[in-house]
């Protein structure tokens, strides 16, 4: 059994923590947090040892992995701890705040061999997936353009804040929200060439943005705009979707389905035909043993498990991958404080707007 500590009990920790503790080949060994009521509760209903020091629970507590869903801005300490410690890391998005400290602790664990993984739940839904599927067999030939939003009801008022819309807690809207279409532009398209018009609105929130707008320019020609709002009470939940445009034909795709259109030049993948075909998460979906949520955010946490069992590190969302996410956005928000664009070649430091005011003793839950 694979011995398992979840960090951080808000919504994404008690959700991991409720997933990982009935998967099979797992046993969850310890809970950490800063609250003292959950920890209590835990301790009492379930037994499990509870922390609220993360360092006196990797001191004396046998583990072979963690999963850390804490604020943002304690992603880096804690995931180098746990792996000064030899323990593989699963670490909720965004990876860090710094993206100097996140291509880092990506070499770190490549160098010791351990899996790492971030949260970008995104890349297990099978709408998302049979795109990537498409794009590698070249169904639409040569893509020309993309269109990446998301929208949903966070920040919907002026007053009051959470560790989300603080830029040295979560980063707001651009790290919180914007992060999951750049993360899937990275998948499909690798690493961007420049970043340019890039457009950072507040709504509601006093010291981050609510809205974000760009243009990304990936290698081939690719150009991508961006369009993220989590202001935007139409939606009742987040809405992420894809629209992609190919010199044979063009895709769209959200959580819940995947349309294709193909021209009678295009060249057609197996179940596919000219004209308008419609995939649907359900139907490219496997089934997973626990459901909360959504079987993404199950499928994700099996995945991270199944390469620890098979001392395979190399997973579909690494630490470099976020790094390179986290890269991008440090990319746009230069290009919006400077103005004239962006490209991947300059240095950019952020460390200095996104480092805690003073060093990190306890923390609130993500």
């Amino acid at each position: 059994m694979i011995r398992v500590a979840v960090v951080g009990l808000g919504k994404m920790g008690l959700s991991h923590l409720a997933m990982i503790n009935v998967h099979p080949d797992v046993r969850v060994a310890a809970v950490c947090d800063s609250t003292g009521y959950v920890l209590d509760v835990l301790n009492k209903y379930t037994g499990v040892a509870t922390f609220s020091d993360y360092d006196a629970m990797l001191r004396d507590v046998e583990l072979d992995a963690v999963v850390i869903a804490t604020p943002s801005r304690f992603h880096g300490a804690m995931t180098r701890k746990a792996l000064d410690k030899g323990l593989h890391v699963f670490c909720e998005k965004p990876f860090v705040l710094d993206p100097d400290e996140g291509a880092q602790l990506a070499k770190l664990a490549e160098q010791k061999g351990l899996v790492n993984q971030i949260g970008y739940h995104y890349r297990f839904v099978g709408a998302f997936q049979e795109v990537k599927r498409l794009l590698d067999a070249g169904a639409i030939g040569d893509v020309t353009h993309v269109m990446a939003e998301a929208y949903g009801p966070v920040v919907l008022r002026p007053k009051g804040s959470t560790w989300r819309n603080q830029r040295s807690e979560g980063g707001g809207c651009l790290y919180d929200y914007a992060a999951h279409p750049i993360n899937l532009l990275n998948w499909y398209f690798g690493a961007p060439e420049s970043v340019s018009g890039s457009v950072l609105n507040s709504v509601f929130s006093k010291e981050t943005e609510d809205e974000v707008y760009g243009t990304i320019r990936f290698p081939n020609a690719i150009s991508a705009q961006l369009s993220v709002n989590w202001s935007d009470e139409s939606y009742r939940k987040m809405s992420t979707k894809l629209t992609i445009w190919g010199k044979a034909g063009r895709i769209y795709a959200d959580r819940q389905e995947c349309q294709v259109y193909l021209r009678d030049t295009a060249t057609l993948p197996k179940g596919y035909s000219s004209g308008w075909n419609v995939r649907y998460t359900t139907d490219l979906t496997e089934p997973v043993w626990f459901y909360v949520r959504g079987e993404e955010y199950s499928a994700q946490l099996d995945s991270f498990v199944a390469s620890i069992k098979s001392k395979r590190a190399d997973t579909i969302n690494s630490f470099a991958s976020g790094a390179l996410t986290d890269k991008v956005i440090s990319m746009i928000i230069a290009d919006a404080q400077q103005g004239g664009g962006v490209s991947a070649s300059q240095q950019i430091d952020l460390a200095a707007q996104t480092r805690p005011r003073s060093r990190w003793f306890r923390f609130a839950s993500r």
